[in-house]
């Protein structure tokens, strides 16, 4: 501990013994270092805060969805400082002045891109942070061009999330009727040679595959005009037989009493209840018919048990008999119209078979001319259907936009420069000279070989020492220590004066600019 002691003691008498030299080094280390930090501009940084809401029911359900929430928040993580609208800035504010080529304009916004932060507090709350220290500028104009920096940053995305929209869907409107206006000629076109080629071959309307199904419908019809055929046959073969078990006429002359009492007049009743019956239609198995053919089997029985009037019988004609005949002649008539149907449609079926066999190449002709028009009429109404969507999007975006952009904090001037710490790196540079001019003495002191103890002389040649002598000096040498000691500690105090004049400067300036 004594050997540290006394090592310790030795530095100090080395420093001490060179103290003008450890002075006039911390004077020049002091001076450089604080040009050098004069030298260094205030970087100014200005902040604000934003929020973005982009739920909007509205326009989720009318547009499917445009407004999805998450998509848009990461939409202005990645385009707020982007380098697009970095170059808007530069150009729009002084940073730009200066810059003459691509090259420089791109080392800019390299540069900017490092001064200016976008961070994300919340979901939809950003803050906006650009710090700004050109050195070309003076302190105010460094503060005012970083809250202008984050200002324009503010205006550019407001303008291109909110205000751009309107004007990106107006000219897409503009090119899609355009875009309408070329594919509406071209469909005027098809349309007018599909019409040309219909009127010549008026069955191939639609090409092969129409024909085919034309075929494939003709031969459904058929089928079913046959079913209907064979219906309508089957009834007026079931007319004919019940014409034929029918009288023409019917007997009439019975006395009014005859008439009035006996079974016969019952019976005549009961069979042209059952001739009309028949004459409606209905069939043997029919419950009226067959209760009504009972009753007349029931008629004829006691018919036959009775004495024959005495009176003289007449005939007349049987309105049954009449009315089946009027129903076999519209029978007939149906039967004859199916006959006639059915035959057109048989050479309707061969003349399209025919087509399609014997004219292959006007078919394929058919198949290009109808394929290409329904692929320009299908473009054509996908392009309608577009315009109309985007034009809906612009209505509900311009009733209700889907952004809500709010400046909570909004970017101001700053009073203080936020680096560097001058007032430390003052402070550091004069601690660092006087440890260098400390340092300077010392290493001074090792390369001379003188010896400030006698310890150290005893150590060093490994004798003892039997005595000191004393340097004793005159009153004038004493006069001339002083007041060189003087000067010495005016000389540091010059030193330490300026620095306290330098950290006065340092607040004066910053107080100026605030």
């Amino acid at each position: 501990m004594n050997e540290v002691f006394e090592e310790l003691r030795t530095a100090l008498y080395s420093v001490w013994h060179r103290r003008w030299l450890a002075l006039a080094v911390a004077w020049v280390v002091c001076i450089l270092g604080w040009l050098v930090v004069a030298m260094i501009p205030n970087t100014y940084e200005s902040k604000s805060r934003i929020y973005v809401e982009v739920d909007d029911i509205l326009t989720e359900t009318t547009v499917g969805g445009v407004g999805n929430g998450k998509q848009e928040i990461m939409k202005v993580r990645q385009t707020l400082a982007s380098s697009v609208n970095l170059e808007k800035v530069i150009q729009s504010t002084k940073l730009g002045e200066e810059i003459q080529d691509r090259s420089q304009m791109e080392a800019a916004i390299e540069k900017l891109s490092k001064d200016v932060e976008v961070s994300s507090e919340e979901d939809n709350l950003f803050e906006l942070t650009a710090s700004v220290g050109e050195g070309d500028y003076s302190d105010a104009e460094n503060a005012a061009l970083s809250r202008d920096v984050v200002q324009k940053l503010i205006d550019i995305f407001r303008e291109e999330n909110i205000t751009g929209n309107d004007r990106k869907i107006a000219d897409s409107i503009i090119f899609l009727d355009e875009q309408l206006a070329e594919r509406k000629l071209e469909l005027e076109t098809a349309e007018q040679k599909r019409l040309a080629f219909e009127s010549q071959y008026p069955e191939l309307i639609g090409g092969s595959t129409t024909l085919a199904t034309k075929i494939q419908q003709a031969r459904t019809e058929l089928r079913g005009i046959d079913g209907d055929l064979a219906g309508a046959q089957s009834a007026l073969a079931a007319v004919e037989g019940q014409l034929a078990s029918t009288p023409p006429t019917i007997s009439s002359g019975f006395t009014p009493a005859a008439q009035e009492s006996g079974a016969r007049a019952a019976l005549s009743r009961a069979q042209a209840q059952l001739a009309q019956l028949r004459g409606r239609g209905l069939t043997d198995n029919h419950p009226d018919v067959v209760s009504s053919r009972r009753q007349v089997a029931i008629l004829k029985r006691q018919a036959a048990g009775e004495k024959a009037p005495t009176a003289t019988t007449n005939t007349q004609p049987n309105p049954a008999y009449s009315s089946l005949i009027a129903i076999k002649a519209d029978r007939q008539a149906n039967v004859q119209a199916m006959n006639a149907s059915r035959a057109a449609l048989q050479s309707e079926v061969a003349g399209l078979m025919a087509s399609q066999a014997t004219e292959p190449e006007v078919a394929a002709q058919a198949n290009r001319i109808s394929r290409d028009y329904e692929v320009l009429k299908k473009n054509y109404d996908d392009l309608l259907n577009n315009r109309e969507e985007i034009r809906l999007i612009g209505d509900v975006e311009t009733n209700q936009s889907a952004f809500k952009f709010d400046v909570i904090d909004p970017p101001v001037v700053p009073r203080k420069p936020a680096a560097p710490n001058r007032p430390l790196l003052l402070f550091g540079v004069l601690f660092i000279g006087l440890g260098a001019g400390a340092g300077a003495a010392f290493a001074m002191s090792q390369m001379r070989s003188t010896f400030s103890t006698t310890a150290k002389l005893e150590r060093s040649m490994d004798l003892p020492v039997i005595g000191v002598i004393s340097m004793t000096m005159k009153e004038a040498g004493r006069a001339l220590q002083a007041k060189r000691l003087k000067q010495w500690a005016g000389a540091t105090a010059a030193l330490v004066g300026v620095f306290v004049i330098l950290l006065v400067i340092e607040f004066v300036q910053v107080g100026a600019v605030a």
